[in-house]
């Protein structure tokens, strides 16, 4: 009886070839350092991401100025007329007085696989907005690789709605 009170819960384990508390602990810190570099992979996994996202936006801003591609926000246009849930960016293909021309235009648009809206604006104007996206640079490659196709005239530009 002696023995067994003296050894306790760790001979037990031992005869019964489990792990002792000793195992166990070092087993949990185990488990603790992996959770904490999974967590620390996670974070600069993000952070890789940001900065190539930042990385890529510059890339396209850069490359809007040399190119000299009109960027406008709708407070440039005196505003929206309503209420809207719009991305960042659009690439505004026409402009117009009338809702029922820019109507026509955007089921151009949408006949040719392009989703797009009919953005109004406080100064009478309705833009045909298509392709939106919240990354600039997917808007400017989408607009340069689209620009002259028919649905997109070389006076398209880049509505950033920020």
């Amino acid at each position: 009886m002696t023995v067994l009170s003296a050894g306790g819960c760790d001979f037990l384990r031992t005869l019964a070839g489990k792990p002792t508390s000793a195992d166990i602990e070092v087993r949990k810190q185990e488990i603790a350092l992996a959770k904490e570099a999974a967590m620390l992979k996670a974070r600069q996994d993000s952070i890789l991401k940001v900065e190539k996202q930042i990385a890529d936006s510059l890339a396209a801003l850069d490359s809007i100025r040399i190119k000299k591609v009109m960027m406008l926000s709708p407070v440039k246009l005196g505003g929206l007329s309503g209420e809207y849930s719009l991305k960042r960016y659009y690439i505004v293909v026409g402009s117009f007085r009338s809702r029922s021309n820019a109507e026509k235009k955007l089921s151009q648009c949408a006949a040719a696989g392009y989703e797009g809206m009919v953005i109004g604006f406080r100064n009478g104007m309705n833009a045909v907005g298509i392709r939106p996206t919240d990354s600039i640079a997917e808007a400017f490659s989408a607009l340069s690789s689209m620009k002259g196709n028919g649905i997109c005239p070389k006076s398209a530009w880049i509505l950033s709605n920020q």
